[in-house]
Parts: structure tokens; sequence; C-alpha cells
């Protein structure tokens, strides 16, 4: 039987906490100097950002690919998580057209991180997978909830809808709106022979 005090293993709880919080403002940082700088900067520039020592970003990644494979994961899951929080305050197809704008800033954005994940190192082995698993779900809960509201078609396949997304994003330089257009003749096309509520009944 443990005879410690409740509050005895609060400061176990504390430093897990704060190496938590050590780690997501490691991911922060590498993500906003990958994308300024390419996945080749300093390390300094990474931990000044994240005011952190070298030794804790070396404690909980090791190499530098296992931070640039936790970064791209930190920010699937972000822009994965945006389209349920979407989904709740928009009508569903503003919803479906804000998620497709996030996740064309994120294709644009990782642009940088390209040359590394094709590299051939295993430590990105995974992440096309990941990639797909995180993404083609909640996009088919936006487009599923748009098509039973009568307002885009109901055979869009969230697959064909990702890559036509990724193929159409310029890198981050796109001062001319050429990608947000795009997207707007995307979901016009995706209106084309939605039906209604009342002529599906």
């Amino acid at each position: 039987m443990d005879d410690r005090p409740a509050g005895d293993d609060q400061p176990h709880r504390r430093v897990r906490a704060d190496a938590q919080r050590s780690i997501d403002a490691l991911l922060t940082a590498a993500a906003e100097v990958f994308t300024a700088s390419g996945v080749d900067a300093p390390v300094r520039q990474i931990t000044a950002r994240a005011g952190v020592g070298a030794g804790t970003l070396y404690r909980h990644f090791p190499q530098r690919s296992d931070l640039i494979a936790a970064v791209f994961r930190h920010e699937v899951d972000a822009c994965a998580d945006a389209a349920p929080a979407l989904a709740d305050r928009h009508e569903p197809v503003e919803a479906l057209t804000q998620w497709l704008r996030r996740f064309a800033g994120f294709i644009a954005t990782k642009r940088g991180l390209s040359a590394a994940l094709h590299s051939g190192d295993p430590a990105y082995d995974s992440l096309p997978s990941y990639f797909q698993q995180r993404f083609e779900p909640v996009l088919g809960a936006l487009l599923a909830a748009a098509a039973e509201a009568g307002e885009i078609r109901p055979d869009a396949d969230p697959e064909d809808l990702l890559r036509a997304v990724a193929n159409m994003t310029l890198p981050a330089q796109d001062d001319d709106g050429h990608t947000q257009r795009m997207i707007a003749l995307l979901i016009d096309g995706l209106r084309y022979g939605a039906a209604t509520r009342e002529t599906r009944r």
C-alpha cells in the first residue's frame, strides 16, 4: 500500500507538464524557423525562439530528422483539428471552404520540408500515411455535411480533393491570391449537381 500523501505525485506531474510545454514550444518555434529559413537552419535559432536550451532540444529530438518529423505531425494535427471547430461555427459549405483554405496554407508553408521528407531517411517513412489518416476523415466529414445540406454534389472524394488543392497550391509567395481564387472555383464546381433536401425526398 502506498502511504505517501495524496499530493506527493504532483511534482512528477509538474515535470511532465513542463516537458510537454518545452516540446510544444520547440515544435512551434521549429515550424516558424523552418518556414522562414529552411530545415537546415541553425539549432540556436530554434532554441532561442522557443526559450529553451540546446540540451532540451536534443533530449527530446536527438536527430534533426526527429524534429522535422515531429513538426510535420504537429502541423498536420493542428490543421486536421481545425475542421470540427469550423464545422461547429459555420454552415457546412462555409466550413468546407475555410478548411480547404487552411489546408492550402499548410501545403504552401510545408513545401520547405519536401526535400527532407523525400530524402530517404527512415524517420519520415510513416508520414505520408499519417497525412492521409488525419486529413481524409475530417475532409470526408465536411463533404458529407455539405452534401447532406444540399450545398454540394454528393460524390466528391476526399482523396481527390486533397490532391487537387495540393496541386493548385503555389509556394508561400502567392501574393496575387491565385490559390484562393482556385479554391473558390473548386467550391463552385462542387456545387454543380448538388441535390437539395427537397429534391432528394
